[in-house]
């Protein structure tokens, strides 16, 4: 890359299965700088593992992204249709004399891998073909293509986050290019993609350091430029171990289905492995402005599901009320089977969003709270409401319904009804309001009591109070 061409990054997923928690970090990251740089960031689908490969995989990962807000730019790109591309590329360093035919059985590699195990060698190919000519091998036998890679010296990776990694070119084998049945493998695939999609910089997890070394043997045997490489450290689950299934979700969908909003995923898969002096809370557009290579972290970070909670807090408090209700009513059409509100459903929880926000952690909390809201009828008490509603609790209840019934179902009135109902009867406030909460929406708390009377109204409120008045 010149100093005058613009980054060009990329995000090359393997549609093996959802994007998982990982994949979704270095997304992020290939997107920010992207976005930084004014660079372009583009979306990259490897699906040459055919076997594996699924269309639902993909759409999930498709999905996943589009949920988290990052947007690439032109149509995707999906590996297995360049196939022909990759097998050039291969004939091209035949040619060159940088690669060559491999006769090896499948029989004859199995053995010289069980020969290397019983010896406590390492488990790579020997190179029987790499000097021999092809004439010695059985007429119409097929073969694989594979590099001739450097076996003295070393290769080193010039890391952007882990600095410069050496491998020592004895230890890279002479690794497959095309397969016996002609198809391309990933580590050719992904470097001939590379260089014709103009990648300036390669920033993926750090289990793929090992194939650096190996691909860029492929970009010297052909004499092209090499992109910057920067190896992401891994996610640890909070007790430290590799993130993994009994940690809980891995999949970026699952979290949306937890209740996290994409703001707050943004946000926190930034801080892991990724920080702005003490910042914890920064929205998207700062994360833009501030994002650099530099600031990566070289060691593993740690999920941290508190964390995770309370920021998730902070974005549902700051999301406007509109744009939160209807993050709400989308979550309920998500469910199986889809639940569809009303208008009049849909303009309660839009009313109640004020007071609703401030008392969940996700959309989950959020939406579980308000369900008083978006279903009519008599409620099924919880097991703390059942308590607030003893048979003198429906007492207190009943002898209260008349004044209530009396007002003009405002919720200044109701409260002044209530309250001068309790007075006059010598009780508490609450002794009144602890009852009427249970009865109208089924829980022990909720939001502010008298607001939601008058924006259920009489008729929906009357019929919840009576049905548990005695």
């Amino acid at each position: 890359m010149t100093q005058t061409q613009k980054p060009v990054l990329r995000f090359a997923p393997s549609p093996t299965g959802m994007l998982h928690i990982g994949g979704a970090r270095t997304a992020l990251f290939n997107w920010l700088y992207a976005r930084h740089t004014g660079g372009t960031f583009l979306l990259r689908i490897e699906d040459t593992d055919r076997e594996r490969s699924t269309p639902q995989a993909v759409a999930a990962i498709l999905g996943g992204m589009r949920w988290m807000g990052l947007d690439w730019d032109g149509p995707e790109v999906f590996q297995a249709a360049r196939a022909a591309r990759h097998r050039e590329v291969a004939d091209a360093l035949l040619a060159a004399g940088r690669a060559y035919r491999c006769y090896a059985t499948a029989e004859e590699l199995s053995a010289m891998r069980e020969e290397q195990k019983k010896a406590g060698k390492p488990m790579r190919y020997d190179g029987r073909w790499r000097n021999r000519d092809p004439e010695e091998a059985p007429p119409g036998a097929p073969f694989a293509v594979r590099l001739k890679a450097d076996d003295s010296g070393e290769t080193i990776v010039h890391d952007l986050v882990l600095g410069d990694v050496r491998f020592a070119n004895d230890q890279l084998d002479d690794m497959v290019l095309l397969r016996s049945d002609g198809s391309p493998t990933y580590m050719l695939a992904v470097v001939v993609d590379d260089h014709d999609m103009d990648i300036s910089h390669v920033i993926r997890g750090a289990d793929h350091l090992n194939n650096t070394p190996r691909q860029l043997q492929i970009i010297s045997a052909m004499g092209w430029a090499k992109p910057a490489y920067g190896h992401l450290p891994l996610i640890n689950g909070p007790d430290g171990a590799k993130l993994s299934k009994r940690h809980g979700a891995l999949a970026v969908e699952a979290y949306r289905d937890m209740g996290y909003l994409p703001e707050t995923m943004r946000n926190y898969l930034l801080r892991l492995g990724w920080s702005h002096g003490d910042d914890e809370i920064i929205p998207t557009a700062q994360a833009i402005e501030w994002f650099n290579l530099e600031s990566i972290g070289k060691s593993a970070a740690r999920m941290d599901y508190k964390k995770l909670d309370n920021l998730n807090g902070h974005y549902i408090r700051a999301t406007p009320d509109d744009i939160l209700a209807a993050e709400a009513v989308a979550f309920l059409e998500r469910e199986n089977p889809p639940r569809i509100l009303s208008t009049t459903a849909r303009a309660r929880l839009l009313s109640a969003m004020p007071s609703l926000k401030e008392r969940a952690k996700t959309l989950v909390e959020l939406i579980q709270g308000a369900d008083f809201l978006y279903t009519d009828g008599v409620r099924d008490l919880d097991a703390a409401a059942q308590k607030l509603l003893p048979p003198e609790a429906r007492g207190l209840l009943a002898a209260a319904l008349p004044a209530l019934a009396a007002t003009d179902w405002s919720a200044p009135a109701l409260e002044a009804a209530a309250r001068t109902h309790a007075e006059a009867h010598g009780l508490k406030l609450g002794q009144v309001a602890q009852p009427l909460r249970a009865a109208l929406t089924g829980k022990a708390s909720s939001p502010p009591l008298f607001e939601m009377l008058a924006l259920l109204g009489r008729e929906e409120s009357l019929i919840r109070l009576r049905a548990y008045a005695d």
